[in-house]
């Protein structure tokens, strides 16, 4: 059973250095510029992850009606996955998506 706390809060990215504001409906869990995150949340917006490793965007899943940013903790090695936020970076998006193979 999945749990979910709202927890939206603007941040200062650990990989760009961006100032990275509230999220439009939801809650923020990774940077809209250059999508990494951090590895906070055992259930999402909890932030009661110990391990507080870099969180590197290395895929993306896309289903009919989502998009996951699919991460690697730079810690722990764990993946996570995140849904992508409306204004996230596209053109980081397809980046991603290129270095896996699905441009074509």
């Amino acid at each position: 059973m999945k749990k979910f706390t709202k927890n939206n809060q603007g941040f200062i990215c650990i990989n760009c250095g961006k100032e990275v504001s509230l999220h439009p409906t939801s809650s923020r869990d990774h940077c809209i510029f250059c999508l990494y995150s951090l590895h906070v949340d055992i259930y999402p917006g909890d932030r009661l992850n110990e391990c507080k490793g870099v969180l590197k965007p290395i895929d993306i899943e896309v289903n009919a009606d989502k998009t996951k940013l699919i991460y690697e903790c730079q810690k722990c090695h764990l993946r996570v996955k995140n849904i992508s936020a409306p204004d996230d970076n596209f053109d980081e998006i397809i980046k991603i998506s290129v270095s896996h193979g699905r441009s074509k």
